[in-house]
């Protein structure tokens, strides 16, 4: 990771993967999306994202001071109306106060068409996962998304050498960090009530998984009627 003369911080793979992430994106989220992005590190993602995305509003977040000083400088330094300030943000916590913050920062409502977290559920303990979907859940409209990317586990088996390598590094530098078994995070959306859109093969032996937020029989029926009444 790179360093430039004010407070941006660069990461050479937000450079590689951030066009295949955004094009996962496109096909699940509609221009003037309201985002809230998980751990935004450098801050890259979301000047590019919310550009590629026409987002209305994307609202970044780290629990990292020097993250938190990157993204707002990225975000002086872009042509990027929709990013907000950056917001330290800890999804371990009760998602009440993350609705809190969310709300006394101007989200209001918080509700979001999207949550983004990239790179996180490897880099951080089981619990901060745990929190992830039940702020999904908590946050997220009916139908909106959760979108995770990042290396998996798939039937307990790494799905490249270089994976298991870094998975053994990463549990040297903290036991509560590794790389996660796809099936048991999956479990734990759904528990959440998000379901599996779409899995989807990316660059470096990584996986972009998009989790749905369940639309209940009564959202259903509405759009129904009113999918009806636009074709009399």
């Amino acid at each position: 990771m790179s360093v430039s003369s004010d407070a941006r911080r660069s990461s050479p793979s937000s450079a590689r993967n951030r066009e295949p992430i955004a094009q996962v994106l496109q096909r699940h989220l509609p221009a003037r999306s309201q985002v809230l992005e998980i751990a935004s590190g450098t801050g890259e993602h979301a000047v590019y994202l919310s550009q590629q995305l026409s987002s209305a509003h994307w609202w970044p977040s780290d629990i990292n001071a020097d993250a938190i000083s990157s993204i707002n400088a990225w975000r002086d330094n872009a042509d990027a109306d929709a990013v907000q300030p950056a917001l330290v943000l800890d999804v371990s916590r009760p998602p009440a106060e993350t609705l809190r913050d969310l709300h006394n920062a101007g989200a209001n409502p918080p509700v979001f068409d999207a949550i983004i977290c990239i790179n996180m559920i490897h880099i951080s303990p089981w619990q901060a996962t745990q929190g992830l979907m039940q702020t999904a859940r908590a946050l997220l409209r009916e139908g909106g998304i959760l979108y995770l990317y990042g290396p998996y586990r798939r039937h307990d088996e790494h799905t490249a050498d270089s994976n298991a390598l870094f998975d053994a590094d990463l549990r040297s530098r903290d036991p509560r960090w590794g790389i996660r078994a796809l099936e048991e995070v999956c479990e734990l959306a759904a528990t959440q009530d998000l379901i599996v859109a779409e899995i989807v093969d990316m660059p470096a032996n990584n996986l972009s998984v998009v989790l749905q937020k369940h639309i209940s029989s009564d959202t259903q029926t509405r759009h129904l009627a009113s999918t009806t009444r636009s074709d009399d």
